[in-house]
């Protein structure tokens, strides 16, 4: 895989995704993903000295169902009315250009934790109206209950509705600045 070009890149995000998964009544994982968000991939020529800032916008949660999505907009799960905006922040960068772990601060709900992203280079090409782009898939993980997220309801067999590790699945597709 070749080098990450260095710069400054936008995050398209008409060509990106912020999804997760969660597991639900210990049998099914529910999907869901963030429609609003925007971020800054800072690339140095040294990987470690990269950086990434992004803004989600809590409200643009949508898991198809609008039942589900305004409940997870209630004071139960995102309190959006009073932390309408999540943040992921990174700190490190280590591995190889191809792939690497950036470790960084999540705020979700007013509470920041600490959070390490799996991270695969995809390439970069020059897209056909000329911008040049980059692209990253990565996953990670986090524990909701980290988070002040810990609304749940027992199952008449044992257990709970929701599971308390939420899977996160990203796809970056990032355009140059000048």
């Amino acid at each position: 895989m070749s080098t990450i070009p260095a710069g400054t890149y936008a995050i398209d995000t008409a060509h990106s995704d912020v999804a997760f998964t969660i597991r639900h009544a210990g049998i099914a994982k529910v999907r869901g993903r963030f429609t609003e968000f925007d971020g800054t991939l800072n690339v140095a020529d040294a990987l470690a000295d990269s950086g990434v800032q992004v803004t989600i916008a809590a409200s643009s949660v949508d898991t198809g169902n609008d039942q589900r999505d305004a409940h997870l907009k209630s004071s139960d799960f995102f309190s959006v009315e009073s932390n309408p905006t999540w943040s992921f922040v990174s700190k490190a960068a280590s591995g190889s250009d191809s792939e690497f772990t950036l470790d960084g601060e999540l705020t979700i709900n007013g509470v920041t934790k600490p959070i390490a992203l799996d991270v695969e280079f995809n390439g970069a090409a020059t897209d056909a109206f000329g911008a040049e782009r980059v692209g990253f898939s990565a996953t990670g993980e986090l524990t909701r209950a980290d988070f002040g997220i810990t609304w749940n309801a027992p199952l008449e067999a044992g257990g709970f509705l929701l599971g308390d590790k939420v899977k996160l699945l990203l796809e970056v597709s990032a355009v140059k600045q000048a």
